[in-house]
């Protein structure tokens, strides 16, 4: 097999929302736990989850890391998911996380820790425009790196190109980048986007070089406003649609 298919090869599995699974240097990894029935979560602002995982949970099987961009949303971090924590041995999170759920290891922006023969980097994220921490919460990204293996981005509820831009400036080139996207939107800051939409993305993307892009986050909530066929359409008018990788969700693929 040559480098370049080496590093570009990861198999996963899109459970839903935020929620996928991968393989990753004999370990299997896990992003933001969500496995509720769809229901209501009541809060400052009500969140409506629309479908159930396209996996139930006694179905996933067991997990070595859960890589958790924030803990204070149920879209992120729903009960089911946070009962799960309680059976992963390695659970990465903010250092605010860490301080309200057990169990959980916080990481600061830029910190580095060693799970197995991956080096895991926090990389920092917005989860809306500069200034929302105080009613958004701290949220993190991660980038996971192991010899011999695509390098891999995890970008959280990040909203920041610019932060995107300062990511690939510091580690270098990245192969394959998850990120969350759906313009999710509660109306807290107008018009301005919590995560990704389609056209920051396609921004975050111009930064990524070739890297491979599993978009994920962008549907089974009420809060999210745009599609994946949209943000297929607007990659697809920038150039850039061979850098898609829509995951099916409940079906295992590999980029």
């Amino acid at each position: 097999m040559s480098e370049t298919i080496e590093r570009t090869t990861l198999e996963a599995l899109h459970i839903g929302g935020p929620t996928l699974r991968f393989r990753y240097a004999g370990l299997t990894w896990l992003t933001d736990p969500t496995f509720d029935a769809p229901g209501d979560y009541q809060g400052p602002i009500t969140l409506h989850k629309l479908t159930g995982p396209a996996v139930p949970l006694e179905q996933v099987g067991s997990v070595d890391v859960v890589l958790l961009s924030h803990d204070q949303h149920a879209d992120n971090l729903d009960n089911s998911g946070r009962e799960f924590l309680a059976t992963v041995e390695t659970v990465l999170s903010t250092p605010d996380a860490a301080g309200r759920v057990n169990g959980v290891r916080g990481l600061a922006n830029w910190e580095t820790v060693t799970v197995g023969e991956v080096r895991v980097t926090a990389v920092p994220a917005l989860h809306g425009p500069e200034g929302c921490e105080p009613f958004s919460g701290v949220v993190t990204g991660f980038v996971l790196q192991a010899e011999g293996l695509p390098t891999v981005y995890v970008s959280g509820d990040n909203a920041s190109v610019a932060f995107v831009e300062q990511i690939v400036q510091r580690i270098g080139r990245i192969d394959i980048a998850i990120l969350n996207v759906g313009a999710a939107n509660v109306g807290r800051f107008g018009d301005t986007d919590v995560t990704l939409n389609a056209r920051t993305a396609l921004q975050a993307a111009e930064h990524l070089g070739d890297a491979a892009i599993i978009p994920v986050h962008a549907e089974g909530w009420g809060h999210f406003t745009e599609s994946l066929d949209h943000l297929a359409r607007v990659f697809a008018y920038g150039g850039r649609a061979d850098q898609l990788r829509i995951p099916q969700p409940g079906r295992i693929f590999t980029v």
